[in-house]
């Protein structure tokens, strides 16, 4: 849909006929949903009726006509806003919201369009001040339904945003039927500052407990696929991080507020010397400018392929748990806050994502001043095996564990012996039993006692899963709830310790469940997919209980 045909037009027909003919054209790709096409014809018909009304004002026209131009030029400006928000290019959507209000102040249609475009920008109270306004147009009485139901929409997301008061229960209890929840931004008790693990990291500043909310973000961009086996899926997922890149590009090329939030992310390299961005970078309620395409504004290419590498998250990670449809995908995203958070073998958060959303929540309590840590791997893994993942992440991990467990390591010959004994495929009860013992004799105590039983879940796991050990070993071993009390209280909630709990009070109660025990696995349960389950039949749900 080029100029040039149009240009030919004019020679033919007057100025009013060609911005009759360029009105018809966009209000006709516009219905058909072409949005790109109808911004470029919309775009000559703006310009051409600016140009229009420029000259009829030198010329003294009928002040009728120029009114005519006005109001005409009012509606494409709101038109091509909403073609514009249609493609998320939210930041020249207002633009052309705020030209077509300067002409008409409380034209209906455009301040409809603009809370639609705040509200997608996460901006509730300013979304909710232009439904206001809205409903001082006479149109506001025949679309007030309409109008109420954006209004409370801001009303409920502008509390989320400031209370961080979330509950997903009633979709849950639904089976995720429909659309996922709409759900607001949010930023709770946290800071930015250099870390002990690697560069900067995510801080608390007050005490958070189990299950609470740390923070709530929208990503900048979010590809999902299905992918096949072998190569098939190899390929799948090439073309999904190309598209990936595309959008993340795109986001930052549209947005300069986009570019110095993703500008701040590390690329890997020379982490001492990175700057600590002020948390407010991060707020939704931060102003937002348009960078118009200035090639001045973009990142370099090569560096922003770094942040990406770097900082990019998949939603199948150790410490994720997808919701709702979502879950049948494979999904890879750039959420920017959330990627300053560093791997820990003792991680004390995890998340839940849903639609565009990576819900971020304490797994375990949190000090104030206390790291906020993801697990970027399994951590239900002995000290060796650790190290080797955290290789293949291009990180050597210091976390307060593996110091704890590498000086045992090196002063103590018959845990190594144990943990050999355990890769040749040992009796998972002698192991286990051999484990117990010897903390005795070292006197492990404590919490000590939690990391060394998670380094060697996997034997904890298979006698607590087998009545043949069981019979031969229960006595001469702590019981199941013991040991998962010890390793939760270290390595925060995980899926397979409230699993097994689940299963052992079954087993134990005969298929029932005791009060005192289905206490303890809701308390699991909330580190595990966070206080945003807020009924108890929700989170049985989730857990598998009746």
């Amino acid at each position: 849909m080029g100029g040039e045909g149009f240009e030919l037009e004019e020679e033919r027909d007057g100025p009013l006929e060609l911005l009759q003919s360029l009105r018809s054209k966009a209000t006709e790709l516009l219905l058909r949903e072409e949005w790109e096409e109808s911004i470029l014809v919309y775009t000559q018909f703006i310009d051409l009726s600016r140009i229009q009304i420029s000259n009829a004002g030198e010329s003294d026209p009928d002040p009728d006509s120029i009114a005519k131009l006005r109001r005409s030029l009012c509606l494409s400006l709101c038109n091509r806003a909403e073609a514009r928000a249609r493609l998320r290019h939210y930041l020249e959507a207002m633009k052309d919201c705020d030209q077509a209000l300067e002409i008409e102040k409380t034209h209906f249609k455009t301040l409809l369009c603009k809370g639609k475009v705040l509200l997608g920008l996460s901006k509730y109270s300013s979304a909710l001040e232009c439904f206001k306004t809205a409903l001082l147009d006479p149109q506001a009485s025949d679309n007030l339904e309409t109008v109420t139901v954006y209004m409370e929409k801001c009303k409920k997301l502008e509390f989320q945003a400031k209370t961080g008061a979330f509950d997903l229960s009633d979709w849950i209890l639904s089976g995720f039927r429909g659309r996922c929840p709409e759900l607001a931004e949010f930023i709770g008790s946290i800071e930015i500052k250099k870390s002990d693990l690697s560069g900067r990291g995510l801080f608390a500043t007050k005490n958070i407990v189990a299950g609470t909310l740390i923070l709530v973000t929208k990503a900048v961009a979010i590809e999902r696929g299905i992918l096949g086996n072998g190569d098939s899926g190899e390929k799948a997922q090439l073309i999904m991080w190309k598209n990936f890149v595309e959008e993340v590009t795109e986001s930052v090329r549209r947005c300069d507020r986009t570019r110095r939030v993703v500008s701040a992310l590390s690329t890997g390299k020379d982490e001492d010397s990175l700057e600590i961005p002020e948390i407010s970078l991060f707020r939704p309620e931060e102003a937002f400018e348009t960078c118009g395409g200035d090639l001045k504004h973009n990142l370099d290419s090569e560096k922003l392929l770094s942040i990406l590498d770097v900082n990019s998250l998949v939603e199948d990670a150790v410490s994720a748990k997808v919701m709702g449809k979502n879950k049948e995908y494979y999904g890879v995203g750039l959420w920017t806050l959330a990627s300053f958070i560093n791997h820990s073998c003792l991680p004390n958060a995890r998340r839940l994502h849903v639609g565009d959303y990576a819900i971020v929540h304490a797994s375990k309590d949190i000090k104030a001043g206390e790291e906020i840590s993801f697990a970027y791997f399994d951590v239900l893994s002995p000290l060796e095996k650790r190290k080797e993942m955290a290789e293949s992440w291009g990180f050597c991990c210091g976390c307060s564990r593996c110091k704890i467990e590498s000086l045992l390591y090196v002063t103590n010959q018959e845990i190594r012996e144990i943990e050999m004994g355990v890769e040749r495929g040992v009796d998972a009860g002698n192991a286990v039993y051999m484990m117990e013992e010897g903390m005795k004799r070292w006197k492990v105590k404590g919490k000590d006692k939690g990391l060394l039983r998670a380094s060697y879940w996997r034997v904890y796991d298979e006698i607590y899963n087998s009545e043949r050990l069981m019979k031969r070993w229960g006595r001469k071993i702590p019981t199941m709830e013991v040991v998962v009390d010890s390793v939760s209280d270290v390595i925060g909630s995980e899926e397979r310790l409230m699993k097994m709990a689940v299963e052992g009070m079954m087993k134990k109660n005969g298929g029932s469940s005791n009060i005192v025990e289905m206490e303890k696995i809701l308390k699991l349960g909330k580190g595990v997919y966070s206080k945003v389950v807020s009924k108890k039949k929700a989170m049985k749900t989730l857990i598998g209980l009746k």
